[in-house]
């Protein structure tokens, strides 16, 4: 199970504890802000794209989505998400669960700007009913494979 593997990663950072696992599921960003009685903004959702063959993950705030026009400029290709029935075998993580720690290595993670207005943010943990809170910094410190702060979302 994604979570398992997730634990493991931050038990060997010291983090295992701060794992928040929830009775209700915190699969949309809905259901995770009032599952963690916070903002949906602070929740820090994780989406599956692909370019060409290769996996990109998008962090990015609760209350955002992608701007075609910027993700375009950004990696040269339409945006196209991971099919919801190939999210869990491309990723190791489940759809509702998809985050930025314990990735397969050809799975590269961006970062959305949207995030830094944050002083923590809320990501999933590899299951459909988890999450931690940390501070911009250590997302970008644990998550597996980040490549770059983007900015290539807008409101939603």
């Amino acid at each position: 199970m994604a979570l398992d593997e997730v634990r493991k990663t931050f038990e060997k950072e010291g983090i295992a504890n701060r794992i928040i696992e929830l009775d209700e599921s915190s699969a949309t960003v809905a259901d995770a802000a009032k599952a963690l009685h916070t903002e949906e903004a602070r929740i820090a959702k994780s989406m599956s794209f692909l370019v060409d063959d290769q996996v990109n993950i998008i962090v990015m705030a609760g209350d955002v989505k992608i701007d075609n026009h910027k993700y375009k400029e950004y990696f040269h290709k339409k945006a196209k998400m991971v099919p919801f029935n190939e999210v869990e075998q491309l990723t190791s993580h489940p759809a509702g669960g998809v985050c930025s720690f314990a990735l397969p290595s050809n799975v590269s993670v961006y970062l959305d700007r949207s995030l830094k207005r944050f002083k923590t943010v809320f990501p999933a943990c590899g299951s459909r009913n988890s999450a931690i809170e940390l501070n911009i910094n250590e997302l970008e410190q644990y998550s597996s494979n980040v490549q770059d702060w983007v900015d290539v979302t807008k409101l939603a």
